[in-house]
């Protein structure tokens, strides 16, 4: 089944852990964390402290996108912090295979983030050595975007790859999620859902996760 990754970029940081403590009633098994610079993408966010205090408050697993230059640099910190998830983008990343390795050697979960005109085939050679691709359907740097539906041809060809060679990364997807278009996400092949305003800008965040889970259910049913 695939599962809920609420973005904590639309949650309320005043009330950070309440936000977090309410999707973790929900029933889901991971929070997503954006993390930006203002250089790679025109936004900034947060950083390793962040998410150190989010590991005091929750034993969910943390995937932290580092929308960010220089990436290797502070995958470290972010390990460290509590990451157990780490991606970074394709187009930030010049020595793409050294940084994913440095990923696993801090024990975290490596990933590849494509943009949303970036090719699957820029990901030809480190297909078979990485643990997820999250595929981008908005231009990333900021929430609440429409999602950009030629995005899920990427989501269809990653799939076919991975049935075709047997390979075992998973599939996350991430911008303009809702309840309306979650079926057919999960449909063409996708194992990860990020959602950040369709469910922390609710008001139920709870509610949001158990409808978006319900639609997602029926997507798969419909790919099956």
């Amino acid at each position: 089944m695939a599962e809920i990754a609420p973005s904590i970029l639309a949650a309320d940081f005043a009330h950070l852990s309440r936000d977090v403590e309410a999707v973790e009633r929900a029933g889901v098994s991971m929070i997503h964390v954006d993390v930006m610079d203002g250089h790679f993408v025109p936004n900034i966010t947060i950083g390793p402290p962040v998410v150190r205090s989010l590991r005091k408050a929750t034993r969910l697993l943390l995937d932290c996108h580092l929308m960010i230059e220089n990436a290797d640099l502070f995958i470290s910190e972010f390990a460290a912090a509590g990451a157990d998830m780490i991606s970074v983008h394709q187009e930030a990343c010049p020595h793409l295979d050294r940084t994913l390795q440095l990923i696993r050697e801090q024990g975290a979960k490596a990933g590849v983030v494509l943009n949303p005109a970036t090719p699957v085939n820029t990901l030809e050679a480190v297909l078979a050595s990485i643990d997820f691709v999250l595929v981008m359907s908005v231009n990333p740097g900021f929430g609440g975007q429409k999602f950009i539906p030629y995005t899920l041809d990427k989501v269809r060809e990653l799939d076919q790859i991975r049935r075709d060679r047997h390979l075992g990364y998973r599939i996350e997807i991430d911008g303009g999620v809702s309840a309306n278009n979650v079926g057919e996400i999960v449909n063409a092949g996708c194992d990860i859902i990020v959602a950040g305003s369709s469910i922390f800008g609710t008001g139920d965040p709870a509610a949001a996760v158990e409808t978006m889970r319900r639609k997602a259910v029926e997507g798969r049913l419909l790919q099956a």
